[in-house]
């Protein structure tokens, strides 16, 4: 059963060169409403449990340092098959062989530095949701 729910991060990088407002006039523009949103600085400590899944992989102390390097905007987005749409509108995680028009291909420098994060699943989006948002901060 697919949700109306999804999460996602602007990632420091897109922060930083000041493309945080043109990302979220792409999300609200694609029929997203915002449900919740913060700007926040990851410890790279948090940062470790946001991505503990990858724990074991080689990429993981690079991530946790990339994440917590500056400012990020995390937000819950809701509309109808909302995960499934926003991966669609953020692109493919390699912004060379994201399609045109979308958030990454737009926006993203790599792979790594890919501007934004995008739930996988439902039960994911509602997991990530939870790690920045209590209820009372969803409207």
């Amino acid at each position: 059963m697919t949700t109306n729910r999804t999460f996602t991060m602007i990632k420091p990088d897109a922060v930083a060169d000041g493309n945080s407002g043109a990302i979220l006039k792409l999300i609200e523009e694609a029929g997203f409403r915002i449900v919740a949103l913060k700007k926040t600085l990851l410890t790279k400590e948090r940062a470790g449990e946001f991505y503990a899944v990858h724990a074991e992989r080689p990429f993981y102390n690079d991530l946790c340092n990339y994440m917590s390097s500056g400012p990020i905007y995390a937000a819950i987005l809701e509309k109808e098959n909302a995960v499934a749409d926003f991966r669609t509108l953020i692109g493919a995680t390699n912004p060379a062989q994201a399609a045109e028009g979308t958030i990454r291909k737009l926006f993203a420098k790599s792979i790594e530095a890919n501007a934004v994060h995008g739930s996988d699943s439902d039960e994911n989006a509602a997991l990530e949701g939870s790690f920045y948002f209590s209820k009372t901060e969803q409207f």
